[in-house]
């Protein structure tokens, strides 16, 4: 069985592309989906590979023809995921990996209710901005307000995270992977009942730490630094 939808989600400059990156290298039958995006190209961003680059006029079109399993405007630019991405992933037996926003994660959560969605959080605002600057220069364009609005929406989209089933706190790359590599592993094995998974047992251990209800421990210090308020079951 297959056709297991995952969502990640994360603020800008959380580190997600690379996870994402990493987790389709080190697991097999995972499908990524291939954005649709009307903002320009990125560094060494090819067309097709991170995303697909379209028009306005074209995205809008597709968006009449329904053709979107979810789409939102981010910082004054489209982004959406094509729905065929779902069903060819399926017919090839494979699960579906989309790395969408928040508003995008509801719309799909919405239609596909057992998605497993994941949150990637960044461990505080300083470190937050300190990629986001580096991500910039990199481009060419620093732009200290711009750096600022993409801190405020940050801390917006943390305020999510209670939607979703897991958070990662992407402070150490490495530690983020495996973690993330095992909730797949995780959800396969629950949902496919006795499959073949080297070192089983460690891997849903891993995977569990990292459930919402489960993560408070490493939660709240993100919500302080972000200057949010916890939840009453004690990550204030």
């Amino acid at each position: 069985m297959a056709g297991i939808l995952f969502i990640i989600s994360a603020p800008s400059g959380s580190g997600k592309s690379t996870l994402v990156n990493q987790i389709r290298s080190l697991v097999d039958n995972l499908e990524f989906s291939v954005s649709y995006t009307t903002r320009a190209p990125r560094g060494s961003e090819e067309e097709g590979r991170e995303y697909h680059f379209t028009t306005c006029e074209t995205f809008e079109r597709m968006v009449r023809d329904d053709d979107f399993l979810e789409h939102a405007e981010v910082f004054g630019k489209y982004y959406g995921t094509a729905r065929r991405s779902l069903t060819d992933a399926q017919a090839h037996g494979k699960d579906l990996l989309l790395d969408i926003d928040v508003q995008g994660a509801a719309q799909v959560r919405n239609k596909v209710p057992d998605a497993v969605s994941i949150f990637v959080m960044p461990p505080t605002p300083d470190i937050l901005a300190t990629r986001l600057r580096s991500r910039s220069r990199a481009e060419g364009d620093v732009s200290e307000e711009e750096i600022q609005r993409r801190l405020a929406k940050a801390r917006q989209e943390i305020e999510n995270y209670r939607e979703y089933s897991y958070i990662l706190v992407n402070d150490v790359l490495a530690r983020a992977e495996e973690e993330l590599a095992a909730i797949v592993a995780s959800e396969r094995i629950h949902r496919e009942g006795n499959i073949p998974v080297q070192d089983s047992e460690r891997l849903m251990k891993l995977a569990e730490g990292c459930r919402q209800e489960n993560a408070c421990e490493r939660i709240r210090p993100v919500l302080r630094a972000f200057g949010l308020p916890g939840e009453e079951n004690g990550t204030t």
